[in-house]
């Protein structure tokens, strides 16, 4: 719908790797759209080996230089055709050194080609639950020397069966200690735990978060914390997390008073787009426009933007 295209957006948890451009990756690699979408798109809504594949196949991509700093370019210009008006970026930069590049490398290489465009975008560096302590380690180091020079804070992602969070707390204590905010991939799968180890461990956000809906003493904990959702709809739909839109919680956790943001995740393995998120919004659960605008404040509010800045973008959903 054309009012949706036009209306400015916010998006704080989209991943670079599951979101290339097909005909860029076209160009690259000399197949066909088609063959290229194939490999990236997720062709069927819970199948998680395929959604493994997709995401391995785009890593492998992104091995040099320049391919991250043009993936980077033409996701902003992506962006920008769907009137998105800040962006946080989310890469996990050790997924990036198959070959002879470097955690600043592949930093330096991003922040490039974000800087290429006029959309105002940051970009958050993504440890792994999975990843050795040194590396995670490495990765907040790196997100460190480059804060407030394009870096805005670092993330933990990763299979939630590979640890816990309390495990990886020496991790957030090192991270807090340097001055490095932190976001957290927790409550996709299982009941509300996860999301209560996040805030103790001073989760600024919670990356999804859904499972918030099983205990009320996490809507209340994430209230009186004043720590968002970053709600990936369609995500939790391909991931299979649930059957279908009107299963997804979103509706009742905004009743409930927790604050909520509007996301895309992987825009190209689950084939949406930030304004395809509003109208599903809308269809399924009768989201306005003035509803989008408030979860866009929410959103540049509790960005990792300067205060000044948050001002003047606040500006533009009035």
């Amino acid at each position: 719908m054309k009012k949706y295209e036009s209306l400015k957006k916010v998006d704080l948890h989209c991943h670079l790797e599951g979101s290339l451009n097909p005909v860029k990756v076209s160009k690259w690699t000399r197949k066909s759209v088609d063959e290229v979408e194939n490999m990236l798109i997720l062709g069927k809504a819970g199948d998680m080996e395929n959604h493994e594949s997709a995401m391995k196949y785009a890593n492998s991509l992104l091995q040099t230089k320049a391919r991250l700093k043009d993936a980077a370019a033409e996701l902003c210009k992506d962006m920008k055709l769907e009137n998105v008006v800040y962006a946080e970026i989310r890469l996990d930069p050790a997924a990036h050194l198959e070959k002879d590049l470097t955690l600043k490398d592949v930093v330096e290489a991003t922040l490039e080609g974000l800087a290429m465009s006029t959309l105002k975008t940051k970009l958050i560096l993504v440890m792994k639950r999975n990843y050795e302590f040194e590396l995670n380690k490495s990765i907040i180091d790196i997100a460190k020397k480059y804060l407030k020079k394009g870096v805005c804070a670092v993330d933990m992602a990763g299979d939630f069966e590979d640890c816990s969070l309390k495990s990886l707390k020496e991790l957030f204590v090192y991270a807090e200690s340097v001055g490095v905010p932190v976001v957290i991939h927790a409550g996709c799968e299982g009941d509300a735990k996860d999301i209560d180890s996040a805030l103790s461990l001073g989760a600024r956000r919670i990356g999804h978060g859904i499972k918030a809906i099983k205990s009320f003493e996490t809507m209340e904990k994430l209230k009186k914390l004043h720590v968002p959702l970053e709600i990936c709809l369609t995500s939790n739909i391909a991931t299979g997390i649930y059957g279908k839109y009107s299963e997804h919680p979103i509706a009742r956790l905004i009743d409930s008073g927790v604050m909520v943001t509007i996301n895309t995740d992987n825009r190209t393995i689950n084939k949406t787009t930030i304004t395809d998120e509003y109208i599903l919004l809308n269809k399924y659960f009768s989201f306005t426009i003035k509803d989008f605008n408030e979860m866009n404040r929410v959103a540049i509010e509790h960005s990792f933007l300067s205060d000044k800045e948050k001002a003047e973008l606040s500006k533009e959903f009035i």
